[in-house]
Formats: structure tokens, sequence, C-alpha cells
């Protein structure tokens, strides 16, 4: 199974930026704006979205940790046989923090493509976050 860590470090508080992160119907307008260009909740723990390159997925909200700041999501289908993933978020001082996205996935083969989408989706959620951020 392919397993991918990234992180960055984003010049905005934690909890403003995981206020964001945990608004799981949101991802289009408050963390990944232009990344992620819709997002619709479907039931109580699952989400639809497309993505700016045109993949659709639903993914399964599996927890939401406000205690830890990590959000948990599941997603099947299309070339995906499994996709687990989560994101934290760290606070690094001095009003920022410190974002770490893994996802466990298969088959391996997807793993570059996969790698690539969650590098445009930090970049994504550190442009929104520090143009939100407040001035400190």
């Amino acid at each position: 199974m392919a397993s991918i860590h990234r992180d960055i470090l984003i010049d905005a508080p934690a909890a403003a930026l995981w206020d964001a992160m945990r608004d799981v119907g949101a991802l289009h307008t408050r963390l990944v704006p232009g990344f992620v260009t819709q997002c619709e909740m479907d039931g109580d723990a699952a989400r639809k979205i497309r993505f700016a390159n045109g993949l659709e997925a639903r993914e399964v909200i599996v927890t939401v940790d406000d205690a830890l700041r990590r959000i948990v999501w599941s997603a099947a289908g299309g070339r995906l046989t499994h996709h687990n993933a989560s994101a934290q978020v760290f606070d690094a001082g001095d009003g920022r923090c410190r974002v770490v996205w893994i996802a466990d996935l298969l088959p391996d083969a997807l793993a570059p493509a996969i790698a690539e989408m969650i590098q445009a989706g930090l970049a994504a959620m550190k442009a929104q976050a520090e143009r939100v951020a407040p001035a400190g």
C-alpha cells in the first residue's frame, strides 16, 4: 500500500486554519478554493467534491477531532480501491501553523498522481489561509 506524507508551514494561526478545515462542507470556499471547486454534503458524514482538474469523489468523514485538530476521511471509487487520509494542524508558534497530510492508498501506481494532488491542495490551503489570516 502506498503511503504519502506531506507537510507545509503556513503563516496563519492554527486555530483559524483548523476552523476552516473542520468545516467539512466548505472546502471549496473556506479551505482550498480553486483546488476544490464544488463540495456538498451527502448526509451527515460524507461529502461529494469536484476538484479543479475535473475529478469527482465521495469522501466519508471518519472523524473530526477538535482536541487534536485532526480530520480523517476515506474515499473509494474510480481507479482507487482504497484511500484513507488525514490532515492535522499543529501550532508552530509566532502565529504560524504546520499542516501534516497523510494518505494511504491502493493501487500503488496511483501514488504519484495523488501526491501531486496533495501538494496542490496544500498550496491552495496555504494561499487561502494566508490571504484571510488576521493581521498580527
